[in-house]
């Protein structure tokens, strides 16, 4: 699909195009500031796999690992990514975003791609109001983890997703952010009694925490003992459901889902649409009401899913619910050393020292994900180079981990403290019950900024601003997402107090 900037787009550059080092730098800021404006949940929800291949006549051409990120994408940011991308970059007049193969590399496209069908089954929906969202999660001790996309007969999507070999119980590390999910996973996917164990068992947790690896773990130790299990992400939940409506296979649908011992389910946050939220909810109750196992991971806790229907919500709160806490430095530092001995094994002559692999643990501190990424660093350091994985290196190996990764701590207190200072009012008047507008804008603006630049929830939001509901709070971080991009000036002052904060 292509989307025009402008009617007289760019006619003066010619054949010249951008490439090099500067485009990749400018898509490193387009990246960083979609982050900042939309927040954290959505930025990785959507962005973090949207990869720039290069930029022709013009035309900046991108890509993504699966369709419905394609068509979510083009249905509803395309024109913010093209602004935003044109104010880094003012010969790009035009976005081209097709999808990639499923283990393939970014690479440039050898042709123009197709524009996708208005006739699918994802136009369809959204034609409706239902949303069609896809996301996927690499997990600790493994690599990045790709989905493959849904076949087109209904049978096929309802065998779920592959499970990944190397995501098993044997190879996740425990610590002490992790156990207790550990230990609830073994006991429910190695459990042989009648009827289910912390039914649902919900697991959430930030990115790279180790959700999928559980997951995967569970359903292969299932199957080992001879259970039926379904391991479905959401987008392929959302794909089958909408592919036997399509078919005329609904009823086989619901029925095979019914038929299972356990029923496992990534991403859950993602399930948008009033008829699949249904059929999500009521596939639950039915697995749940016949002793079947089912078992959810989201990247937050159910009370905080707001998309999703308030019986669902408290249907799956109603099981064991466990968070997965950030990786402590000596989880980190364990982690760390299985990965490295795991790819000694194919590669004997890459060493890193026990210096070094201190200082990778204690500088990167985010999730098991980085860790990977610094380990794949290191390695290809060493087998292009042929030099050994010295201190130095490493530093210049994962600098821009440890740069992008470890943004500066944003307190809700500074954030309304320094609202009230730019909008002339106190701090008190923001937490008060006053509904004056000159109080109103700026309480939603700071609530705003609170939900973007920090990791606290909507309810802990909203109790730090004078104990509000949290619908409240996403009441007013949902106007002023939608002002932001209606009135430039007050788009301008967001992003003033966001540099302000972030300084």
């Amino acid at each position: 699909m292509h989307v025009d900037g402008s009617v007289s787009g760019n006619a003066e550059m010619g054949m010249s195009g951008v490439s090099g080092p500067d485009t990749v730098a400018a898509w490193a800021r387009v990246k960083r500031r979609l982050r900042a404006e939309l927040g954290e949940d959505v930025f990785a929800s959507w962005f973090a796999r949207l990869e720039l291949v290069e930029v022709v006549d013009g035309t900046a051409r991108l890509t993504v690992p699966t369709r419905f990120l394609k068509s979510w994408i083009e249905s509803h940011y395309l024109d913010r990514v093209l602004n935003t991308f044109r104010s880094e970059v003012e010969s790009v007049s035009r976005l081209d975003v097709s999808v990639r193969g499923p283990s393939a590399a970014v690479r440039p496209a050898t042709s123009t791609p197709k524009t996708s069908s208005a006739a699918s089954p994802l136009a369809r929906l959204q034609a409706a109001g239902n949303t069609m969202p896809s996301h996927g999660e690499s997990s600790v001790g493994s690599d990045s983890e790709t989905h493959p996309a849904p076949r087109g007969d209904a049978g096929g999507d309802l065998n779920g997703a592959p499970l990944d070999n190397r995501l098993t119980f044997a190879s996740f590390v425990v610590g002490r952010s992790n156990a207790l999910a550990h230990a609830a996973a073994e006991r429910v996917a190695r459990h042989d009694g009648q009827g289910a164990l912390y039914n649902p068992l919900y697991f959430h947790a930030g990115v790279g925490l180790g959700k999928t690896h559980l997951l995967h773990g569970i359903g292969h130790a299932a199957r080992e003992s001879g259970r039926r299990v379904i391991y479905l992400t959401a987008d392929r939940f959302m794909y089958g459901f909408v592919n036997a409506l399509k078919t005329q296979n609904a009823l086989a649908f619901k029925e095979r889902l019914r038929a299972i011992d356990l029923l496992i389910l990534d991403d859950v946050q993602f399930i948008q649409g009033k008829s699949i939220q249904a059929e999500f909810g009521h596939t639950i109750n039915a697995l749940i009401d016949a002793g079947r196992q089912v078992v959810v991971a989201s990247d937050r806790p159910p009370t905080e899913l707001e998309a999703l229907e308030e019986r669902v919500r408290s249907r799956l709160a109603g099981g064991l619910v466990v968070e997965i806490g950030t990786l402590d430095e000596q989880l980190r530092t364990s982690i760390l050393s299985a990965r490295l001995a795991a790819v000694q094994v194919s590669h004997p002559s890459f060493e890193v020292s026990p210096t070094v692999a201190t200082y990778v643990a204690r500088a990167i501190t985010a999730n098991g994900r980085d860790l990977e990424g610094a380990v794949n660093r290191l390695l290809a350091h060493a087998t292009l180079t042929g030099a050994a994985v010295t201190m130095e290196t490493a530093e210049a190996a994962i600098r821009d981990l440890v740069k992008n990764r470890e943004p500066k701590r944003i307190k809700i207190e500074d954030i309304q403290k320094l609202v009230a200072s730019r909008y002339n009012v106190s701090r008190s008047d923001i937490l008060s019950e006053r509904r004056t507008a000159a109080v109103v804008k700026p309480r939603q603006i700071a609530m705003y900024l609170s939900k973007v630049l920090t990791l606290r929830s909507l309810p802990e939001i909203g109790r730090r601003f004078g104990g509000r509901d949290h619908t409240t709070v996403l009441h007013a971080v949902r106007k002023i997402d939608k002002l932001i991009g209606e009135d430039n000036v007050l788009n301008d002052e967001v992003e003033l107090l966001k540099r302000m904060l972030q300084d």
